[in-house]
């Protein structure tokens, strides 16, 4: 995969195809509500950035994108979701990690093992997964997050083929007296730059 997935020396390998600043306007979250589920169309941008590599306990050498996701919703075109991250890929073993924040006070590192086709013309598909207390890929969240609205488990769907990408995110929740809540967000976003 190298080649065209090499940048300034660094083989970012199959996370080059997420480089770039994508939009879309096709989103729909579905999110929980203490008397059922609200239905919030939504529009996007999402902006990926080459940031280099890093070497781990001089054993792992990792290739790293950084993001950041600005999500509004249709009605009033007002930013509900705000959030930054990492995607990270291990050439070793073909490890991939989405590490991620979001001003709620929730921490995400999920993990997968992507299956990378051999032409980066063709769909790729990143699915990572992260559960609380899980030692290799976990969720922290402050407190009140932990009490009032308490993520359990997460899963993330993204798939890109050329300027394409679509998404689905499954956060699993514990609120408003509903347990294991599947809070759902899809999208569909093309690269614009």
């Amino acid at each position: 995969m190298s080649g065209e997935s090499t940048i300034e020396g660094i083989d970012y390998g199959p996370l080059a195809a997420l480089l770039g600043v994508w939009k879309g306007d096709k989103g729909l979250d579905l999110a929980p509500e203490p008397d059922g589920e609200e239905r919030n169309p939504y529009y996007e941008t999402i902006t990926f950035e080459a940031a280099g590599d890093v070497t781990n306990a001089e054993q792992q050498t990792l290739s790293i994108v950084r993001y950041h996701q600005v999500v509004s919703r249709k009605s009033n075109d007002k930013v509900f979701h705000d959030q930054v991250g990492y995607w990270l890929w291990d050439p070793a073993d073909n490890t991939i990690v989405e590490t991620f924040t979001i001003p709620r006070g929730v921490a995400v590192v999920a993990g997968g093992t992507l299956a990378a086709p051999a032409d980066m013309t063709q769909e790729l598909v990143f699915e990572v997964s992260a559960r609380a207390g899980d030692d290799e890929f976990g969720i922290a969240q402050a407190a009140f997050m932990f009490r009032q609205a308490r993520t359990t488990a997460f899963t993330h769907t993204l798939t890109v083929q050329g300027d394409q990408m679509s998404y689905s995110e499954i956060t699993v929740l514990d609120i408003y007296d509903k347990k294991a809540y599947d809070h759902k967000d899809v999208s569909t976003l093309q690269r614009v730059a």
